[in-house]
């Protein structure tokens, strides 16, 4: 039903420029009355673009989101005028890309600690000498100031800079060809609900949360074991049921189920070369639960192994 298709997900917002992000993430909790929300990291208030808004259940997606990769557009004005061009903006950027130092503005949320950001692309769009403007595209590790970014660049052509203006274009899975939408979208679609009880828009709006988790590699689990992972227990082999290639020990996978819901987030105990030839053993370890307890029935303890082991104690073969 609709409830819980909102309450399980999230909208690939386009921030608008002046209000903070956290407003923004407060409007869109006033407008669909739900519980809770949470966002994929901050806007700073001018900045515009993709704000990925996580609602109620999704919420336990926020902090993989928050650590996900950015990219972004932006535009900055040089104090002076570059005597060798384009060229040579062309050749600052790309001199600051891999592993920078970066210190947070004066006006920040965070503690002023000095820390290494990557930045791993860029491409200068458009430069123009006699305005003293320059646009570019960024791809970065999230937590990456643009702003600082500028500046460097300034010092490093030898003429001061600062960002003029900054759009978020990708973050994490959600770019600005997904979905995309703007708060009147959102309001209108619960007006257009309320009024004329049409869910059509809103279902169009809000996507599944599973759209933020299309990245990672996927294993399926059997109906059976659905419950016991959402309670916090490790997979076994027993509870697996289909898995993809590639997986690697450790690497961050996520449990569906044979209908393709999320349960959780997991680290792979094994890779897909042991998952095919083991018969036993722990298979990943939840790292953090989406679905919600009890969705699917309790069924552990109803194996042949905890049958067998039940006889055992009841005829005093096997200590309790």
């Amino acid at each position: 039903d609709l409830k819980s298709y909102i309450s399980s997900g999230v909208i690939n917002l386009d921030k608008p420029s002046n209000p903070s992000s956290h407003e923004v993430v407060a409007w869109i909790k006033r407008i669909l009355r739900c519980e809770r929300t949470g966002h994929s990291g901050t806007l700073d208030p001018k900045v515009t673009g993709c704000l990925i808004v996580c609602i109620d259940r999704a919420t336990r997606l926020v902090k993989s989101q928050q650590g996900a990769g950015k990219e972004y557009v932006c535009v900055i004005r040089l104090h002076n005028k570059l005597p060798g061009g384009e060229a040579q903006f062309a050749r600052a950027l790309e001199t600051l890309t891999g592993a920078l130092f970066q210190r947070p503005p004066l006006i920040s949320a965070v503690k002023r600690q000095l820390r290494i950001r990557t930045i791993h692309e860029s491409k200068l769009y458009e430069f123009d000498n006699e305005r003293q403007l320059g646009v570019f595209w960024v791809s970065c590790e999230a937590g990456t100031y643009i702003r600082t970014l500028c500046v460097h660049l300034g010092l490093l052509l030898g003429v001061g800079a600062h960002m003029q203006e900054l759009r978020r274009v990708r973050s994490g899975a959600m770019d600005e060809q997904k979905n995309l939408v703007t708060l009147h979208d959102v309001l209108d679609a619960q007006y257009l609900y309320d009024n004329q009880r049409d869910e059509s828009y809103l279902r169009q709006v809000i996507s599944p949360l599973e759209s933020l988790l299309t990245t990672y590699k996927r294993v399926v689990v059997k109906d059976s074991a659905v419950n016991a992972v959402c309670y916090g227990a490790k997979l076994m082999i027993p509870g697996l049921l289909r898995y993809e290639s590639g997986i690697e020990v450790h690497e961050e996978i996520v449990l569906i189920t044979t209908k393709g819901e999320a349960i959780a987030i997991a680290i792979a105990q094994m890779s897909t070369v042991e998952l095919s030839t083991c018969d036993h053993g722990v298979v990943a370890k939840v790292k953090r639960c989406i679905m919600e307890r009890d969705l699917y029935p309790r069924r552990w303890g109803m194996g042949p192994v905890a049958t067998e082991k039940k006889k055992m104690k009841e005829s005093g073969k096997l200590d309790k």
